[in-house]
């Protein structure tokens, strides 16, 4: 089984890059220090294994997994008991070995993995995903409707009891709010990345720390928001 190893800690990859060692039928094609580099790889490669620490800077393992499209099995490695029960949440989640990881409790975690039986195939449900980008949204300023291009919004932004709507052109204030707009939205083209911000996702020019680029708009992106982000990207 195709296996990578994604921890911060040179020391902590060593010993899991060990313990798997000992197991013919383990492969580790690669290990990881940070998750935003296995992003990367996972999206040409397919691997049956991750082991996966929780706690590292700025992008933790629970943020990674929210990311995955069709995540293999995860196993998480670390030396908190505390997020067992939310790790179980995720079905992709198969085990939870606790640092330091005997060898006789890492093989009972592999048994388990191999007796898993396959899994179903995914079905994708038809959805505003599907929606096409030339349709138009129609916007009501001062009794006036105003017909928009989908795919010349840029930003949408929260402002008490409205949201601004900018444009390549032009800003509209509507009198609004963010959720029912984002009802009539695609998700092919837009996406929330704040609580009070809606994106047009093929507009992005840059992404910087909690930031996005787009047109001359610097648009925060919370904590929350960011694994979906993460998953939209077409990472190279």
């Amino acid at each position: 089984m195709n296996c990578i190893i994604i921890d911060d800690e040179a020391t902590a990859r060593a010993i899991v890059r060990q313990l798997c060692s000992k197991i013919p039928e383990l492969d580790i094609i690669e290990e990881f220090d940070n998750a935003i580099s296995a992003i990367k790889f996972l999206n040409q490669q397919n691997i049956e294994i991750i082991f996966l620490d929780i706690h590292m800077p700025g992008f933790s393992g629970v943020d990674f997994v929210q990311t995955l499209k069709d995540p293999p099995n995860i196993v998480l490695t670390t030396s908190d008991t505390d997020f067992a029960i939310t790790a179980y949440e995720y079905e992709c989640i198969v085990d939870y070995l606790v640092k330091p990881i005997t060898q006789e409790r890492f093989e009972k975690c592999i048994t388990k993995i191999s007796g898993l039986a396959s899994k179903p195939p995914r079905v994708i449900s038809e959805s505003k995903q599907d929606a096409v980008e030339g349709e138009d949204l129609y916007i009501n300023i001062d009794r006036r409707l105003i017909k928009l291009k989908l795919n010349e919004i840029l930003v949408i932004e929260a402002k008490g009891d409205y949201i601004d709507v900018k444009t390549e052109k032009e800003e509209y204030r509507v009198h609004t709010t963010l959720k029912k707009i984002k009802e009539k939205l695609p998700e092919k083209l837009f996406l929330q990345i704040h609580r009070s911000y809606i994106i047009n996702f093929t507009k992005i020019i840059d992404i910087e720390d909690n930031s996005v680029l787009i047109a001359k708009n610097v648009v925060p992106i919370s904590r929350s928001n960011r694994p979906e982000l993460m998953r939209r990207l077409n990472l190279l």
